[in-house]
């Protein structure tokens, strides 16, 4: 049976029409005779939707009960019996309400393309699992639901949704996409111009890079070359001279004149791996930090001849221009050939070369191309046969065309001949040419001639003489070639190993272990030219092999999965699958493999500094809590002793208001120490990690009323609405982080209003917030985050004011129920404290107020 077809409508951001796109879509399938019924839409109460879906056929909700409340979800063995050609399923990312047979959405659609049903989904950018991080940093929401990227880059077709920041906040506020109580409120944070503007060009950068994926495919299924200027692609040619730092910058500049231009700078390296070019790997590591720093990747491309290479890169990844520096050869040098600018210009075809002037322009390579010495390749090899073998003969018809120059000189012109040879071609080419030789000067020159034999015994100790020095001169130059091939190769294992060194020193300030791991594996990729790299470990010799790390499509998951395995150690093992390395390229991999296993020590060393750093702290804390024990709980403790031994006295005679006054203090002072010791309690345990709330259905009515206990009579107001949802919450911790709220807001204002209200933020679960707003003299900016540290009092706060504790209590009694507390100004003055919890019971899908799709 044949898989089904997906497309997904992606949307930019809530509210932009997804839905609507996509029940339009199925009235126009419908209008051509294609059968379609609707699997699950949400209309969110939007009538212009709501119109659209009649007149489709619409398969019954399956019903589920989930804590006292009625869901309905997709019926997906009801959508299987009914075996539709096309199936609507609304909220790609959706999470299914436990009982149904998949935990999320998109595996209900897996089921339906399996069994060779189209389905039309729709999808926002902010639930793409890659982007939680970037959106949660746009928005300040973390999004629970999320859809791995894979599935919707599988999808055959993908359609953005999207829309201006500017028309989205008309529809919002013309209440097309929320009922008019949220619109002020969603207006004020989802929906800022900011974020919507951010998330549409995520939305765009995505789209982009998946069009780029699509054209990429096409032309390689149909062995497209030719340059398509789609898009700018500019690449930027490397030596690793010192000019490079130039030609970055200069290419740089052209891509940020070309809308959504990209920068590629690439260095060519010998086709066995290794960096075998001039330049200094110190200048190399410079520039890819520059080209990255611009924005721009940089890529290592294998080939011998540097021109093909860099054309064949070029080609690869659809570039519309090259960047190249004008040449630094000096003139007699282009006797070596027309140069890698020449060659890579009269083969660009469409693609733009750019030549760059600076000021290295012909002061000399570093090191003239050795490479043309040392590593011999066709053409030379041929050249060599030629001169080795047809030089000869050529030779001996100019001389018997000249007479009188004598059998020595004769030898001497054969000799350069046998010389050129060995220079040329290498050593049997120039064997050759001395057998040949030989045998020529014998038959020819030696008397007597046109025979083999020589008459004289001198003439026959200079033939010997004269092939073997031919022999001799020939295996000296050889030797001297293997010698620099040698010494070019451990100049390239230390440039590579210079390039390795620094790949982890460029990650080491900010990336973590797996930032570095992942990048030494796309330097050994790149070096040894393999497709894929993993670096494997497991706990025994019985155990499976786990994959600590692994770049690559299809990463080998075990050593004998790959073409190359080091192991490092017993239970450790680098695997690479591509192509199989010679022996020379073992010895620099296993360094690699080395630096793989120190990284991997160091990522568990930095676990283990962590949680010292934890203990430090906990350390730390509990050092403060005995200063604080020292100094501010001997003030209400002196208080107690003193109103006590007063009231115990034989020797004064206390009058009624005068013995209340003091038992007063002595209950002022109890309160106070209680407060101070269950903070200090509360802190530690926060601190050790040893608070574990006990989630339940909690009624805020229940909870904030006990939280006032410790204030003054009619010093808080409260607007608490009764129909309010229960929230997911520990009630014991709730009522302490409220009350310390609470008491701090009193401590500043004389008028608190405690606030609860529910909000529905796009992308999130259904939450409650609580708000406790104060008319005090508020906090700035910049001290918002440092008031909920521990130990600390704002502003000039009296030293019996507490140990600064209160706030810290409160943040880590929310955050540990899964909420969030923040501190917010409060419009006309004063400071405000919210605090968000998830909801009890969510809507039931079918009338939630989630997200426009």
């Amino acid at each position: 049976m044949a898989r089904g077809r997906l497309r997904i409508y992606l949307g930019a951001a809530p509210g932009v029409g997804k839905t609507y796109a996509m029940l339009a879509e199925a009235h126009r399938r419908t209008g051509r005779g294609t059968d379609v019924v609707i699997g699950f839409v949400e209309d969110h109460g939007r009538d212009r939707t709501a119109e659209l879906i009649e007149g489709l056929e619409l398969v019954p909700r399956r019903e589920l009960t989930h804590r006292g409340a009625l869901f309905g979800e997709l019926d997906l063995d009801a959508v299987l019996r009914r075996r539709p050609a096309v199936a609507l399923v609304d909220e790609l990312a959706h999470t299914n309400v436990p009982g149904s047979r998949n935990a999320k959405r998109w595996q209900d659609v897996e089921e339906l393309l399996a069994a060779g049903i189209d389905v039309v989904s729709t999808v926002n950018i902010q639930h793409l699992e890659s982007l939680g991080d970037v959106v949660e940093g746009i928005t300040g929401v973390r999004q629970r639901e999320t859809v791995p990227d894979e599935v919707v880059r599988r999808a055959d077709q993908i359609e953005l949704v999207d829309m201006s920041p500017q028309a989205l906040r008309r529809r919002l506020a013309h209440g097309n996409v929320y009922p008019p109580e949220r619109i002020d409120a969603s207006l004020a944070n989802w929906f800022r111009a900011g974020n919507l503007t951010a998330l549409r060009e995520l939305a765009l950068l995505w789209t982009a890079d998946r069009v780029d994926e699509y054209l990429q495919r096409y032309r390689a299924e149909h062995g497209i070359e030719g340059t398509w200027q789609a898009r700018e692609r500019i690449v930027v040619g490397l030596t690793g001279g010192p000019e490079g730092a130039t030609l970055v910058r200069r290419a740089a500049r052209i891509a940020d004149r070309a809308s959504g231009g990209e920068l590629l700078a690439v260095h060519i390296a010998r086709s066995d791996g290794l960096t075998g070019e001039s330049g200094s790997p110190q200048t190399l590591i410079e520039q890819r930090a520059l080209t990255e720093s611009l924005g721009g990747s940089f890529h290592t491309v294998l080939g011998d001849e540097p021109a093909a290479a860099l054309l064949d890169f070029a080609r690869g990844v659809n570039a519309t221009q090259i960047v190249l520096g004008s040449s630094r050869r000096r003139a007699w040098q282009y006797l070596y050939g027309p140069g890698v600018g020449a060659t890579v210009t009269r083969g660009s075809g469409d693609i733009d070369v750019h030549t760059v002037t600076h000021e290295q322009v012909a002061k000399g390579r570093g090191r003239v191309p050795l490479r043309k010495v040392t590593d011999l390749g066709r053409t030379r090899t041929v050249l060599g046969w030629l001169i080795g073998v047809g030089g000869p003969p050529l030779l001996t018809l100019l001389l018997t065309q000249v007479h009188g120059l004598g059998l020595s000189t004769d030898m001497l012109l054969f000799l350069c001949l046998t010389v050129c040879a060995a220079l040329v071609g290498g050593l049997f080419p120039a064997m050759a040419s001395a057998l040949v030789s030989s045998s020529a000067l014998n038959y020819y020159f030696a008397p007597p001639l046109h025979t083999f034999t020589i008459s004289e015994p001198q003439n026959i100790l200079a033939v010997a003489i004269f092939t073997a020095v031919g022999i001799a001169v020939a295996s000296v130059v050889d030797l001297a070639a293997r010698r620099t091939q040698q010494a070019a190769r451990g100049q390239a294992e230390a440039q590579s190993l210079s390039a390795l060194a620094g790949t982890v020193l460029r990650g080491a300030p900010g990336a973590g272990g797996d930032g570095l791991l992942a990048a030494l594996l796309d330097q050994v990729r790149e070096t040894f030219q393999q497709d894929s790299a993993a670096l494997l470990e497991r706990a025994d010799d019985h155990a499976p092999w786990q994959a600590a790390a692994a770049r690559g499509p299809h990463p080998p998951a075990r050593p004998e999965d790959g073409d190359v395995d080091v192991p490092v150690g017993e239970h450790l093992a680098l695997v690479l699958r591509g192509r199989v390395l010679p022996a020379a390229d073992r010895r620099l991999l296993g360094a690699y493999a080395a630096q793989g296993a120190a990284l991997l020590e160091r990522r568990r060393l930095a676990g283990e500094a962590a949680a010292a750093r934890r203990e430090a702290e906990g350390n730390r804390i509990r050092t403060a809590l005995l200063a604080a024990v020292s100094h501010d709980l001997r003030t209400p403790l002196a208080g107690i002793k003193a109103a006590v031994s007063s009231l115990r006295a034989d020797d004064v005679e206390w009058s009624p208001e005068d013995e209340a006054e003091l038992l007063a203090g002595i209950e002022t002072g109890a309160d106070r120490l209680d407060h101070l010791i269950n903070n200090l309690l509360d802190m530690s345990r926060l601190q050790t990690g040893t608070v574990a709330p006990l989630i339940r259905d909690t009624d805020l009515d229940e909870v904030v009323p006990y939280a006032l206990g410790g204030v003054p009579p009619g010093s808080v107001r409260l607007d608490v609405p009764e129909t309010l949802a229960m929230v997911r919450a520990d009630g014991g911790l709730l009522e302490r982080a409220l009350a310390n709220l609470v008491e701090n807001a009193v401590k500043y204002s004389s008028d608190v209003l405690v606030r609860a209200a529910a909000i529905d933020r796009p992308g999130a679960d259904r939450q409650v917030e609580l708000r406790i707003v104060d008319r005090g003299p508020g906090v700035p900016e910049h001290a918002k985050e440092r008031i909920f540290a521990p130990f600390q009092r704002h502003g000039d706060a009296p030293r019996g004011a507490g140990v600064g504790l209160g706030l810290a209590v409160a943040r880590g009694f929310v955050e540990a129920m899964g909420g969030t507390l923040a501190a917010e100004d409060t419009p006309g003055g004063g400071l405000t404290m919210v605090v968000v919890l998830p909801a009890a019971v969510p809507e039931p899908p079918a009338d939630r107020k989630a997200e426009p799709v």
